[in-house]
C-alpha cells in the first residue's frame, strides 16, 4: 500500500444498520455463511472506502460478480433482497 493509498483510506464508515463500521467489525475472513447483514456490511465497506473492491474478493474468496450482484440487489430492492431464500423474487 502506498504513503497515499493509507492516507486516503477511511477509519471508519457508517455500516448498513446506522453505527459506525471499522476493519474489525467486518465479518471473519472465513465467512461461510453470508447472512443479509454481513453482505451489507462488506458491500458498505467498499462503498466508503474501508476496504477496496479487490481487498473485499481476496478477503473473502467472492468473485467480483459476486460482489456486485450484491451491491446490485441493495441499490435495487434493499436489503431484503439479499436474502438468499428471496432470490428468485427479485432476479429478471
Amino acid at each position: 500500500m502506498t504513503d497515499q493509498q493509507f492516507r486516503t483510506r477511511s477509519r471508519y464508515v457508517i455500516g448498513p444498520d446506522g453505527s459506525p463500521l471499522t476493519v474489525a467489525d467486518l465479518p471473519p475472513r472465513d465467512t461461510k455463511r453470508w447472512v443479509i447483514r454481513r453482505k451489507a456490511e462488506v458491500v458498505a465497506a467498499v462503498r466508503g472506502g474501508l476496504l477496496s473492491l479487490e481487498e473485499a474478493c481476496e478477503r473473502y474468496k467472492l468473485t467480483v460478480d459476486e460482489f456486485l450482484s450484491w451491491q446490485r440487489t441493495i441499490d435495487k430492492h434493499g436489503l431484503q433482497g439479499l436474502r438468499a431464500t428471496r432470490l428468485k423474487d427479485y432476479r429478471n
